[in-house]
């Protein structure tokens, strides 16, 4: 009877202190997953500017993103990906092509209500309108058409030169931050190990 109660007492403390464990790795590749974020209410987000179907929570302190039906969070150098805003994120092994046409200066700009020197009147989208409305948005370029995004006056938006140009620039600025220079490496060590695994597997064929 004390072996049973014993036994039981061990498999329900590996329970409890495993399952955190895990939920805190991506499985797939052993990658630390994000901290979550505790949100007393769905996040209301807004579309930026310059951008067709980019979204962002802006009364949160980390970067939050929805764009393609996904959420996206930057966290390490790492990119990760959900369907839902506070669970269920997993690792992205890219820079999603939607980042490098948001302005870094977004946040300011939010706080102050203005657009570079432009009143920004920005339309704050509840979540559950931006369920039921995202696809039809993106479908019918939506945000695309209306081109000012709240932004009044707003006349001096970037051509197409000047577009891929601030990406470009933007590119070289995120590729140049610690965090990110540390996942790269990390990536090319990776890649190198699992290269090697399948060289080996071959050898032994």
């Amino acid at each position: 009877m004390k072996r049973l109660l014993w036994g039981t007492m061990v498999l329900t403390i590996v329970i409890v202190f495993s399952i955190p464990t895990m939920a805190a790795i991506d499985i797939r590749i052993g990658i630390p997953l994000p901290p979550p974020i505790i949100f007393p209410a769905p996040p209301a987000v807004i579309v930026l500017p310059n951008t067709t179907t980019v979204y962002v929570a802006p009364d949160i302190d980390v970067d939050l993103f929805f764009w393609d039906g996904w959420w996206w969070r930057p966290w390490d150098g790492r990119w990760y990906r959900s369907r839902y805003y506070d669970r269920g994120w997993i690792y992205y092994d890219a820079v999603p092509r939607f980042y490098f046409d948001v302005d870094p200066g977004w946040r300011g700009f939010y706080r102050d209500r203005h657009w570079h020197g432009h009143r920004w009147n920005y339309e704050r989208i509840p979540d559950q309108r931006l369920k039921q409305n995202w696809k039809g948005w993106h479908d019918s370029r939506h945000w695309e058409r209306k081109k000012t995004w709240g932004v009044q006056d707003y006349r001096d938006r970037p051509k197409e030169r000047e577009r891929q140009e601030l990406r470009h620039r933007r590119q070289q600025e995120y590729h140049q931050r610690p965090e990110v220079q540390r996942h790269e490496q990390w990536r090319k060590e990776h890649k190198g190990r699992e290269g090697e695994k399948d060289r080996g597997k071959e050898g032994r064929k």
